[in-house]
């Protein structure tokens, strides 16, 4: 089994979360913040600033840790770390993404009560993430591992 590490940011911008979706007609659709694997001695938050550029065009600062997500899915195991961010500056654009294999192919910026129909990963983004970000990420959570399945 392989294993990865990954990071991710969770940016707000006046009250919305940054979201991309993933789409694959017949392999996946799902919508997600930012975020992808570290690459060399990179730190983590500077792969969650780095992977939201990549894929979004937006220039966004790492400030908290918030959730460690494990995950098993067809490709091995990952662990992800989710940071807090703020938004710095820029427009979306998923146009310039140099690993193409992701297939975003849409990205926006959403509220509690419009996020995107179907599957929004992680699951906490409709819930507890919300709480959390009204009090400032109290603590650092841990969240139950889980075995993920690409919806489609």
């Amino acid at each position: 089994m392989k294993h990865f590490i990954s990071a991710g940011a969770l940016v707000v911008k006046e009250g919305h979360l940054l979201l991309v979706r993933h789409y694959e007609p017949g392999r996946f659709d799902y919508w997600a913040p930012p975020g992808g694997g570290a690459e060399g001695d990179e730190e983590l938050a500077k792969t969650a600033t780095r992977e939201t550029f990549e894929e979004t065009g937006i220039i966004c600062e790492a400030k908290a840790l918030a959730y460690i997500d494990e995950l098993i899915d067809p490709f091995g195991r990952m662990v992800k770390f989710w940071f807090f961010a703020e938004f710095v500056s820029g427009d979306i654009n998923v146009g310039n993404n140099p690993a193409a294999n992701e297939r975003i192919v849409e990205a926006g910026w959403f509220a509690r009560d419009h996020l995107p129909d179907g599957h929004v990963f992680p699951r906490l983004l409709r819930g507890r993430f919300w709480d959390d970000l009204a009090n400032g990420f109290p603590a650092l959570i841990k969240l139950p591992l889980q075995h993920s399945v690409f919806p489609t």
